[in-house]
């Protein structure tokens, strides 16, 4: 194998390859990357069997094919490597079986490599009718929701995203069981059948991260496993065995108050109360409605107490304690002027949403206090 590249173009596709790559992982070969030269171009290959990526560099964008073959690297070294190169073209070339000369007109560095033939087969083979979303909305529909996933991996189901697809319909939901993130998209095609799939939380962290703001991604479903394609690069993840918990019935319809608030006002409220809470994990603050005048206050016997007060438009009352920092992850994901905070009772859920956005709902259930 040997081929010429610029720097920047190999740097771009071993970044979003080397994110399939797990520092944990006790088995050799997965934790390297396979590089395998084709008269096509260059694919890049890493998998740790909880995700596999492949990312491909066409031969139009490579300097020179000079030899085809593949070998195996360990990812950390030639990642470090090529980012520390200078930038300009950087020629690879194996030699003496598994070693793998990665040189420029001043820098050379020679590296032992991995036969590519232990490297497992990853089926990446795609459907024929992928569903297809639009990328700022796919990320969106990530940083909305991937927040409320449980870290607690007893309860594995709860640390993924449920997307259910019914027709055209796709619902996309993420709970703890203490909070719950739902958001609504329509998307351009029926489907027959209708899905219902658990993937990993943070498999789709990785996936959002690797996308732009241009384009589409598209969405390949499997029995046991969803694979997504974009632009030069393709994400297998598996998915979670189970059933999802069912929140239609969680999700309060009416609500006997709702209080409409600047965006800014209430995150910064809760924000400065949080500052004065002694339970780090819960965070718990209080909210106090009486008619006009809603408080955000916490009270600490071994820090102090701090109270906020704002004028609102309401003539209910209402004192109801709940985690600050579920609050505050549930505001930030709207990025709207203005919420909308839905109650009832002391002991039932919040519930939060915007006039300017129907497509989302936030949960939080509140904390009970002695």
């Amino acid at each position: 194998m040997k081929f010429i590249v610029k720097k920047e173009i190999l740097m771009d596709c071993l970044n979003n390859t080397a994110r399939a790559i797990s520092t944990k992982n006790l088995i050799p070969i997965l934790t390297g990357i396979k590089f395998e030269l084709t008269k096509n171009g260059l694919y890049l290959y890493a998998s740790d069997t909880d995700i596999s990526i492949r990312t491909f560099i066409s031969k139009e964008k490579l300097t020179d094919i000079k030899e085809e073959g593949s070998i195996v690297i360990v990812g950390k070294y030639i990642v470090e490597i090529v980012r520390k190169m200078p930038n300009t073209d950087i020629t690879m070339e194996v030699i003496d079986g598994y070693k793998l000369i990665i040189s420029t007109d001043n820098t050379e560095f020679n590296l032992n490599g991995i036969n590519p033939n232990e490297f497992p087969n990853l089926d990446l083979d795609e459907t024929r009718e992928p569903i297809i979303i639009n990328n700022n909305v796919f990320k969106e529909i990530i940083n909305q929701t991937v927040f409320a996933t449980s870290q607690n991996e007893s309860r594995p189901l709860l640390t993924g995203i449920n997307f259910i697809i019914d027709n055209n319909k796709l619902e996309v939901l993420a709970t703890d069981s203490y909070r719950l993130a739902r958001k609504l998209v329509f998307i351009d095609k029926e489907i027959d059948n209708k899905v219902n799939i658990v993937i990993p939380g943070k498999n789709l962290i990785e996936l959002s991260k690797m996308l732009d703001d241009k384009g589409f991604i598209e969405m390949h479903l499997f029995s046991n496993k969803v694979l997504f394609k974009y632009d030069n690069m393709v994400f297998l993840t598996r998915l979670l065995s189970g059933t999802y918990p069912t929140t239609s019935n969680i999700i309060p319809k009416d609500f006997n108050i709702e209080l409409e608030c600047n965006f800014n006002d209430l995150f910064n409220m809760i924000d400065r109360a949080s500052l004065l809470t002694s339970d780090r994990e819960k965070n718990t603050i209080k909210l106090s409605l009486d008619k006009n005048e809603l408080m955000i206050s916490s009270n600490s016997p071994e820090i102090g107490r701090v109270e906020e007060k704002v004028e609102v438009v309401s003539d209910k009352k209402i004192d109801i304690s709940f985690s600050s920092k579920f609050m505050l992850d549930a505001i930030k994901s709207f990025n709207k002027e203005k919420i909308i905070i839905c109650m009832n009772t002391e002991s039932s859920p919040i519930v939060i949403k915007s006039s300017e956005d129907d497509s989302l709902i936030q949960l939080v259930l509140p904390i009970k206090t002695c």
